[in-house]
């Protein structure tokens, strides 16, 4: 039996593939905004306003532009936490991540759909309440709150195919929110690069690599900081989990392990897509990305990942509903 021809599996791997993006995207948000408040404080002074390029980061900045105008701390929060119109925002993804979780109760344990809502309520809880002054270890803590959820999702549910399908949405929404944050940063930092060794350049370089907890294990491989080798590190590790190329490796693993191709062939569109990524990633140079434009190169990367969020849903969740 083929999976169009499962239209429960459909409604399944639609809802948990949609809860993996919505806690991962929250998570992701979250990180950001940690990092951001701490460089913050590093560069107090500095005339970048980073909180403008947290916006351009999230690939909303039109949408808050128009509604709020110009980016400071308690706007920038407002629309990137607790901002029920925005799709984006932590809390918009808790619920829609909560409501996808309720509709598959029968499918995930029940110690996940407790974390998730746990999640959800307290984030209910200090929407109202939140001060600038626990805004660090609110964020801190929601993070933790996420790793548990994953943590819990990878030990208590089987790993059969809706797991594949939340794993594989949980890989491609890292992978897309880690290419997002080093073009920003990096286009950033661009004019600042024949300077890289001094103190502010190794702090933004830093919280590139923190944004992403890659810090310790970027020092560990390479030491120095520098640009040539965090985008290789960032971009194309094939070990670091937030990797690009790590994370679009394992979304291929999944989507093969769904569908039961073999390597070096295809059935659906989406799995051709996904590994002619695969492959792009596992044969280029981080000198020939540098070379072409890193920039042009991470826009024609997210685009390819949009692409095969497309196919996805018309191949594997359209039939179902």
């Amino acid at each position: 039996m083929t999976i169009e021809d499962r239209p429960l599996l459909s409604r399944v791997a639609e809802s948990v593939y949609w809860m993996a993006r919505y806690i991962e995207r929250a998570e992701n948000v979250a990180r950001f905004i940690g990092v951001n408040l701490h460089l913050q404080l590093d560069l107090e002074g500095d005339s970048v306003n980073q909180w403008e390029s947290l916006v351009d980061t999230s690939g909303d900045a039109a949408v808050f532009r128009e509604r709020y105008g110009e980016a400071t701390q308690s706007s920038v929060l407002q629309f990137l936490v607790f901002d029920q119109e925005n799709p984006n925002s932590i809390y918009s993804c808790l619920r829609s991540g909560r409501e996808n979780a309720r509709s598959v109760r029968e499918t995930i344990s029940s110690e996940m759909w407790e974390q998730i809502n746990t999640m959800y309520l307290r984030m209910q809880a200090q929407k109202s309440s939140l001060d600038f002054e626990s805004v660090p270890e609110f964020f801190r803590d929601l993070r933790f709150s996420c790793h548990l959820f994953q943590g819990i999702t990878d030990t208590t549910m089987t790993h059969s195919e809706p797991w594949h399908f939340l794993r594989m949405g949980r890989k491609l929404e890292r992978a897309d929110k880690s290419s997002r944050m080093l073009d920003v940063k990096y286009f950033m930092l661009l004019p600042s690069l024949s300077d890289v060794n001094t103190p502010i350049d190794d702090i933004h370089w830093s919280a590139v690599l923190k944004s992403v907890s890659g810090f310790e294990m970027y020092r560990k491989k390479y030491g120095r900081l520098v640009p040539r080798d965090i985008v290789a590190f960032l971009v194309l590790d094939k070990e670091f989990p937030r990797a690009i190329r790590y994370c679009v490796h394992s979304a291929d693993q999944s989507l093969r392990a769904i569908t039961g191709t073999a390597n070096g062939s295809f059935a659906y569109r989406s799995e051709q897509l996904m590994g002619r990524l695969h492959a792009d990633l596992d044969f280029t140079s981080v000198d020939s990305v540098l070379r072409d434009g890193l920039h042009e190169f991470l826009d024609r990367l997210q685009a390819k990942l949009n692409t095969i969020d497309d196919h996805i849903q018309s191949e594997f969740f359209a039939r179902g509903i």
